[in-house]
């Protein structure tokens, strides 16, 4: 495939992802507003944690509402497009995805595809379960947050900054999520090493800590202690996976530990395929037959094939003309060459004026005979 064909297949795909994203935002934008069936709109799903406080925590909780803030005339247009356009990249992220594996499989090998679709996988799937566990968590990290004040205080939520918040712990529990399974694909690639993860636990589980008290949003201890928490244990995890994954590793290497850099290969002798014999001893070759015995020889009907050696010239013939008649035209013609060229030996039948017979050496059957090949 040529670079303008990747290019068109690229522009192609491009522009099958971002209609499925179109598409996904069309219904994430009607969804925020409306049920569907019994599940409840969009909106409504993301104030629930916001929903679920004390009444007397809540602006306007006293009347039973629950309601955001909005201090511009566009704020509450916006915030709809942009809960529903997350909401459509999300919807359509099994056609964007399949289409940038389509584009890219075809440069991979069989084992390279197998490790992309198992790491897609379990990446997709850890991003789910910490954008849930996110979501869990949103209800009593709102509710420390909001009762730090006293009575005298009440949370008016602004419904941008409220939804900021919620997506952004959302995102950064997912993503956070990623990082026992990067450890785990650096293990495999021979970068680190479960004796490194077990010397250097207690560092790893410090880090994490604080790793998660400086992305949690909202700063607050609940978030940062659950996010650590989860992460510690998917580290173990991880690190377990590390453990067999050296083991494995350090099997396979005794295996060769033993072997002699200098010895041969301990690869079996040929065997013979399909019936034919062995390449180490090979069958008996059928020689040709000799030029001298043409009677052996033997077409595909099984007829004896004859064969007519070609006469040997002496050193003072001329080389063989090859014409038009073609080559047993030059046989005779050479044939004729030498019977002209026999001396005189006293015979009648051989003098240079003797009857008939004579004329230039040659004999009249010689003669006859070549005239004949001609016509």
């Amino acid at each position: 495939m040529s670079i303008v064909e990747h290019i068109q297949e690229l522009r192609r795909r491009v522009l099958i992802a971002v209609l499925a994203i179109a598409a996904g935002t069309i219904i994430g934008y009607i969804w925020y507003g409306t049920n569907i069936g019994p599940i409840p709109s969009l909106g409504e799903i993301l104030r629930a944690p916001y929903c679920s406080l004390p009444a007397d925590q809540r602006f306007g909780g006293s009347s039973g509402e629950c309601r955001l803030l909005a201090t511009g005339p566009f704020e509450m247009f916006l915030l709809r497009l942009k809960v529903g356009s997350l909401a459509g990249l999300v919807f359509s992220s099994p056609v964007w995805l399949g289409q940038i594996w389509g584009f890219v499989t075809p440069g991979l090998k069989k084992n390279e595809k197998n490790w992309a679709l198992g790491v897609s996988i379990v990446a997709s799937t850890l991003f789910t379960i910490g954008a849930v566990l996110a979501y869990f968590v949103l209800s009593m990290g709102l509710e420390f947050l909001l009762t730090l004040g006293d009575e005298a205080q009440i949370a008016a939520l602004n419904g941008e900054r409220y939804f900021s918040f919620a997506i952004s712990l959302l995102l950064i529990f997912g993503v956070s999520f990623e990082v026992p399974l990067l450890t785990v694909l650096l293990n495999a690639a021979g970068v680190i090493s479960y004796k490194q993860l077990n010397e250097k636990r207690r560092y790893i589980i410090a880090f994490l800590f604080i790793f998660a008290a400086f992305i949690t949003p909202g700063q607050d201890p609940f978030s940062m202690v659950i996010l650590a928490l989860s992460l510690c244990v998917m580290m173990e995890i991880a690190t377990q996976i590390a453990r067999v994954n050296d083991r494995r590793r350090a099997k396979r290497r005794e295996e060769w530990m033993d072997v002699d850099d200098e010895s041969s290969s301990s690869i079996d002798a040929a065997t013979p395929i399909g019936g034919a014999g062995s390449v180490l001893d090979p069958a008996e070759q059928v020689t040709a037959s000799s030029i001298d015995n043409p009677e052996s020889l033997k077409n595909q009907f099984g007829e004896p094939v004859t064969a007519t050696p070609a006469p040997r010239s002496s050193s003072s013939a001329r080389p063989m003309q090859q014409d038009t008649y073609g080559r047993r035209n030059g046989l005779n013609l050479q044939s004729n060459q030498q019977n002209s060229q026999t001396p005189n030996n006293g015979s009648p039948h051989n003098g240079p004026n003797n009857g008939p017979d004579s004329g230039n050496g040659t004999a009249p059957g010689a003669a006859g005979g070549f005239f004949d090949d001609v016509l």
